[in-house]
């Protein structure tokens, strides 16, 4: 439990730093290096257009970040098993979570990158959170693999050439003929098309769950659940207005779930 404990608190501290390098290198690296091309028209230059599009998916993937930390899942308390209380117990989707110490609402998993729980208050900001980060780390690789095409004149038209850019990057490292901050840049493509796959990975398996309206608890624990319209799973988790919130990082605004928050 201590180690739980302990990951709860590193693993978004290193989340948060993989976002500020990020940050400072898409800055100070890769935006002044698209300046530099004369051809292009001041209002559509490659620079303001990528500064903009970075900002975008930065800005919604820490916005939906931030609402994930936010909108906790409710603590429902325990249980008394007596015939008079039944009415009080919760349903079963809920799950005793040993790293928060709270029941939760229709729990899906813990989730460590933001040291909180996933339920039915934070799963459409989870999901988006999700999609989000997979689209910037993404983004930010092919950003740093044009950036280093540039800078170490190599091509990338050979589809093997980025498997093999980091043990010929090191080699010329020690070798002197690569400087340190253009192998800092190599490593962290592998790390941002790392967890650009896996972020896509949790979305496109969040999203098959959220239409066969089932958690990740239930299939874990082979909970059955009743058959609805796919529709309405998604319209119970995104709401009405899900144009709006893929947009700008917003909290559940007409779902069912923050309907019966209300009541």
């Amino acid at each position: 439990m201590l180690a739980l404990r302990l990951l709860n608190v590193v693993a978004p501290a290193y989340f948060l730093c993989i976002s500020l390098v990020t940050f400072v290198l898409q800055l100070f690296l890769f935006l002044p290096s698209m300046r530099e091309d004369p051809t292009a028209t001041p209002l559509f230059s490659p620079a303001l257009l990528h500064g903009a599009l970075f900002l975008f998916l930065s800005a919604n993937a820490l916005g939906n970040y931030v609402l994930v930390i936010q909108n906790s899942p409710d603590d429902l308390g325990t249980c008394q098993a007596t015939s008079s209380q039944r009415s009080q117990c919760p349903p079963p989707s809920t799950h005793f979570c040993r790293v928060c110490s709270r029941v939760t609402l229709r729990h899906d998993h813990h989730c460590f990158f933001t040291g909180n729980c996933i339920g039915s208050r934070n799963m459409r900001n989870f999901v988006l959170f999700c999609l989000y980060t997979s689209l910037a780390c993404l983004y930010s690789m092919v950003a740093g693999v044009a950036y280093i095409s540039a800078v170490l004149s190599i091509s990338f038209s050979h589809p093997l050439a980025f498997l093999t850019l980091l043990p010929t990057s090191i080699s010329q490292f020690f070798s002197g003929a690569v400087l340190g901050s253009d192998m800092f840049v190599i490593l962290m493509l592998y790390l941002w098309f790392a967890v650009g796959l896996a972020c896509a990975g949790f979305c496109c398996h969040q999203l098959l769950l959220i239409l066969r309206g089932q958690t990740r608890y239930q299939v874990r624990k082979g909970v059955a659940v009743r058959a609805r319209p796919w529709r309405k799973n998604l319209q119970e988790v995104f709401g009405k207005r899900w144009l709006l919130g893929l947009l700008v990082p917003m909290f559940n605004v007409g779902t069912e779930s923050s309907k019966q928050q209300d009541k």
